[in-house]
């Protein structure tokens, strides 16, 4: 979820998708540790309906980059984040609060939004939680979940962004210093998610995706 900051930070020094471009190697090295982690903790029906779904909203991307106003993206993305939480504590007022399970059209639905928006700019997390918040995963599931289909994702992403010559080789020093620095960041994330209690968790998750909401329509209305 911090991570999902990284490529708005990057765009004050260049363009968002350049930043995309050099991140996508240093997310497949630490998705490697993260797969290896969570091989025991994801939900199969989630990822059988997200990965197909995420599948779409890349190729929407590839297609309409260049074309695509990712400030705009951002704005509707950060939006909507702050609209399910709003309906969240909403929810929470009237005592509902029974958990929803997987279903196909809700998953085409977000999984295709957060594929399109991780293609722009690795910001797929928020879409992600808005389909799968309301089922109320145990949270290493959950975490485990985000974090293979979130790998899937960006091994997706490698021939598009190749074609669109977004990984250029002379950032390889740049990618070999920030990967370690990645793969700590799997580590310890999985540590502090083991020892937190499962309700304060999805407290952080949720602060975490008000936060990213905010920083996103920032960035993008800044960008306009």
């Amino acid at each position: 979820m911090i991570a999902l900051l990284s490529v708005p930070t990057m765009s004050l020094v260049m363009s968002p998708m350049q930043g995309a471009g050099l991140l996508l190697p240093v997310y497949l090295v630490s998705d490697v540790y993260g797969i290896y982690i969570y091989r025991r903790s994801f939900s199969g029906r989630n990822l059988a309906i997200l990965v197909p779904a995420s599948a779409i909203g890349i190729a929407a991307g590839y297609l309409l980059a260049g074309k695509t106003d990712e400030d705009v993206v951002r704005i509707v993305i950060g939006g909507v984040g702050l609209s399910f939480l709003a309906m969240r504590m909403l929810s929470r007022l009237k005592g509902a609060t029974e958990a929803r399970p997987a279903d196909i059209p809700r998953g085409l639905f977000w999984g295709s939004i957060s594929g399109f928006t991780s293609f722009v700019s690795h910001a797929g997390g928020p879409a992600f939680q808005l389909y799968a918040l309301p089922q109320n995963m145990p949270k290493l599931m959950f975490a485990g979940t985000a974090t293979i289909l979130f790998a899937i994702i960006n091994l997706m992403k490698v021939p598009p962004y190749l074609a669109l010559g977004l990984i250029d080789g002379a950032d390889l020093r740049t990618i070999a210093a920030l990967s370690p620095v990645a793969v700590f960041g799997a580590w310890l994330g999985y540590r502090v998610t083991r020892l937190i209690h499962e309700r304060v968790f999805f407290i952080l998750v949720e602060i975490a995706l008000l936060l990213i909401s905010v920083n996103l329509i920032r960035v993008g209305v800044a960008g306009l």
